[in-house]
């Protein structure tokens, strides 16, 4: 484990016997507050032009945490880092009045430091404390640099430290801020109005997922958590709006895995007017700025592989890329042909599932491995899309498309189905469906198809997994590397 077994209780007790030292003397260890000159990151800025062996006139006021921290006689040299870098302290007997009481300072304290900037011998500029102030005292001391940070199952739990002891970690986290900051400057250069939809939910849908069930104390009902935004922001299309995006958490009863989460963060947007034609160059032109503005180059490594986002990205229809990869043309395949090719897999389903599970199943099983550049999978069948308008050219389809890339679905789009009794009738599908065993299928949500009869414009949708795109354009292996927080299992 991470701090609790690097802490044995004589350390703990040691730095506790410091704190009580400190209230006795009357020394606050939980400071209110400090106020900073810079952040280390303008400390260094300031000091850029600093020779080795060189002493400026800057004197700057600077807070962090200490990583490090050695004596060299009468003189101790420390490192402290704060959300934008790390700076070396340099504390000397013959200019800090208070050197005794900095030389007591633990690793994993907080402090405040008032000094001069100067460049050492070799060239590492540093901070000449000449004023200190203990901000907060660590009771725990941080785990060892090569030792202490192997239990990913104990990063995970515990990533306030993880963020503490592995810079890499922290920067991930602020790519991810700047990739979500980007897509929200993204879609409002294309004129698209952010919005916010409910969480809670009487009926849940906009996508095929078991959801997570609360209850309401005072209404005395069970409510959902939502599974996706969809149903929500087109009821918005239909009351006016024309293009509008949330980006929110969405909540599913399902596994873990490398690249699943139960919570986790959807983009979706809705363009009235528009068609999954629209949707896709919309999506090839958001993941092409986004890869370019994280690596300055339309090509990344992902894992060793690499993988280029020069648009146009590939297309290949769904239809196209089972009939490729498992020999079975699911236009015309048999129940019995899609059970056999499945079982050859391990798989085993009953002859009573719903078309729409086994076809799902045969691209699962077969394709979606193969696929590593970034490729649209395109025209569904019918019965896999509820909530997607019928393919303008062949009605046994839907116009949906998804993006992936590097095996993994990235985005997920339709023509949205607009018309209310065509609606109704999926749904009703959908419950046939529910009842063969499929659990996973859609309900019916009255009030949306209600919300339909007043009329929606032609309208194309889209949804974008955030927590994938991070894990791409951050080199991540797993989703739980790009989640703050991810789910874990209780150990106790």
């Amino acid at each position: 484990m991470m701090e609790q077994t690097q802490t044995t209780e004589s350390e703990f007790d040691v730095r506790k016997k410091k704190l009580a030292d400190y209230q006795q003397s009357g020394t606050n260890p939980f400071a209110y507050s400090f106020h900073r000159s810079h952040a280390i990151a303008e400390t260094l800025d300031l000091g850029a032009a600093c020779q080795a062996g060189e002493k400026t006139t800057h004197t700057v006021r600077i807070s962090g945490r200490i990583k490090a921290k050695r004596g060299h006689g009468k003189a101790i040299f420390a490192n402290i880092t704060d959300q934008s870098g790390s700076i070396q302290l340099y504390a000397s007997v013959n200019t800090l009045s208070s050197f005794d009481a900095f030389s007591l300072l633990d690793v994993g304290d907080i402090v405040g430091v008032e000094g001069l900037l100067f460049s050492t011998r070799r060239g590492e500029l540093s901070v000449d404390v000449q004023s200190f102030e203990l901000l907060t005292k660590s009771l725990h001391p941080l785990p060892e640099k090569y030792h202490g940070l192997q239990d990913k199952e104990a990063r995970y739990r515990r990533r306030y430290v993880d963020l503490i002891a592995n810079p890499d970690v922290m920067a991930v986290f602020k790519t991810r801020s700047d990739i979500v900051r980007n897509i929200r400057n993204l879609l409002a250069k294309q004129g698209f109005m952010e919005v916010e939809t409910p969480v809670l939910q009487h009926i849940y849908g906009g996508a095929s997922a078991r959801p997570f069930i609360t209850h309401h104390n005072e209404l005395k009902q069970d409510l959902y958590l939502r599974i996706a935004l969809e149903l929500h922001l087109k009821r918005l299309i239909v009351g006016g709006f024309e293009k509008i995006f949330e980006i929110g958490r969405v909540f599913r009863n399902e596994g873990v895995s490398f690249k699943h989460n139960p919570e986790y963060t959807l983009l979706e947007l809705y363009q009235a007017y528009a068609d999954y034609s629209d949707m896709m160059t919309l999506t090839e032109t958001l993941m092409h700025d986004l890869v370019v503005q994280a690596w300055g180059s339309e090509t990344i490594d992902y894992q060793g592989q690499s993988l280029n986002f020069s648009t146009p990205f590939k297309r290949v229809s769904m239809r196209d890329a089972i009939l490729e990869h498992a020999g079975i043309d699911i236009h015309t395949a048999e129940t019995s042909d899609m059970l056999t090719a499945l079982q050859g897999k391990g798989k085993e389903f009953s002859s009573h599932s719903p078309k729409g599970e086994l076809i799902n199943e045969l691209y699962d099983t077969f394709v979606e491995h193969h696929l590593i550049q970034p490729t649209f999978i395109v025209d569904y069948p019918i019965e896999t899309s509820p909530l997607a308008k019928k393919n303008r050219n062949n009605p046994a389809y839907v116009e949906r498309f998804e993006l992936i890339v590097n095996k993994m679905e990235i985005a997920n789009a339709f023509s949205e189905l607009n018309d209310p009794i065509d609606q109704a009738e999926r749904f009703e599908a959908q419950q046939l469906a529910k009842a063969a065993g499929f659990d996973e299928a859609h309900e019916t949500d009255d009030d949306f198809i209600e919300a339909l009869s007043y009329g929606m414009p032609p309208t194309g949708g889209l949804g974008i997994g955030i927590d994938r795109v991070v894990m791409l354009l951050t080199n991540s292996a797993s989703i739980r590397d790009v989640i703050l927080f991810p789910h874990l299992k209780q150990t106790h």
